[in-house]
């Protein structure tokens, strides 16, 4: 069943609303939600919503209890392939919990609120952003940690990042969610504006592990074929920026362990013809970011390492 969550007019004749999609199946009571859409430049979470619904309505009877799917919270940003939400200059990621009374984006924001919490558990899909290009990972505030890391390690990601909780994050879907009680996990992957449909297969296999791991899913998930993530916890995530401006050329993958001192690429100059910088691994570690996006200014952000 499709029902809307909220609903607006726009100026001229059209309407701004946020839909999802219900399946419910059993006498289950638990209730598991995966929502997307956040950011209308990732659309990682599009093909993961897309895959989710078709193994689940495969095999309806498998399913104990309900599933909502949420793909599109900023419809009109990913209509127009904008990480904001278009006309507002917002990011939707920041600005809940919202604001029932507020204009049309706190409405919103306060609106999809209201509709997630209480349930059993929410996933929270991100894509990276156009520049960087990230493994399938799980990131958590060192604040729910305790509660969230057995069930992230369920969902068949390389990687778990808890990280110590900075003030922009308060203003997040996830945080306003777990902050009332509602269990949530934010899961980021591959590119912006991009679909990896490796990653997407990876994920929903993770998604229904979980789901079954809560009894919501009765059907067999091969437990043996799940990865056991990295967790990150502390200072352990390296930072390497660039030195220099200029074209970020690289050959390099990340999902692999790197040696300190080995080759990231090099920072060129298409005009003059010259290499301006050896960009060298700072430490070992497991490499989950590296830059997709060439064009780079000094300070730019290269890659992320998890130092081991």
């Amino acid at each position: 069943m499709i029902k809307t969550i909220y609903e607006t007019a726009l100026p001229v004749g059209e309407t701004f609303s946020i839909k999802k999609h219900v399946i419910t199946n059993g006498t289950g009571k638990k209730r598991f939600c995966v929502v997307s859409g956040t950011h209308g430049d990732e659309l990682e979470g599009q093909f993961i919503c897309f895959l989710l619904q078709q193994e689940i309505m495969k095999n309806i009877e498998l399913l104990d209890g309900t599933l909502e799917v949420y793909p599109a919270l900023n419809p009109m940003g990913i209509d127009s392939i904008t990480r904001g939400i278009p006309n507002f200059d917002l990011d939707m990621n920041r600005i809940f919990p919202g604001d029932a009374s507020g204009t049309i984006a706190e409405q919103a924001a306060a609106a999809v609120i209201q509709d997630l919490k209480d349930a059993d558990m929410v996933i929270d899909i991100h894509s990276s952003n156009i520049f960087l290009r990230e493994v399938p990972q799980v990131r958590i505030s060192e604040m729910t940690a305790e509660l969230l890391v057995p069930y992230a390690r369920k969902l068949n990601t390389e990687f778990i990042w808890v990280h110590g909780a900075a003030t922009v994050l308060e203003s997040t879907l996830a945080h306003s969610l777990n902050s009332i009680g509602t269990p949530t996990l934010v899961v980021e992957l591959g590119v912006g504006m991009r679909i990896n449909h490796y990653y997407g297969k990876k994920m929903v296999k993770g998604i229904m592990n979980l789901m079954a791991s809560m009894d919501i899913w009765k059907g067999h998930v091969d437990s043996s074929s799940i990865s056991d993530p990295i967790i990150s916890t502390g200072d352990q995530v390296c930072f390497v920026n660039a030195p220099a401006s200029g074209i970020f050329s690289t050959e390099t993958h990340n999902e692999r362990i790197i040696q300190k001192g080995d080759s990231l690429g090099q920072i060129i100059s298409p005009l003059a013809g010259q290499v301006i910088e050896d960009i060298i691994s700072p430490c070992r570690g497991y490499l989950f970011t590296i830059r997709a996006y060439p064009v780079c200014y000094e300070g730019s952000l290269l890659a992320r390492i998890h130092k081991i």
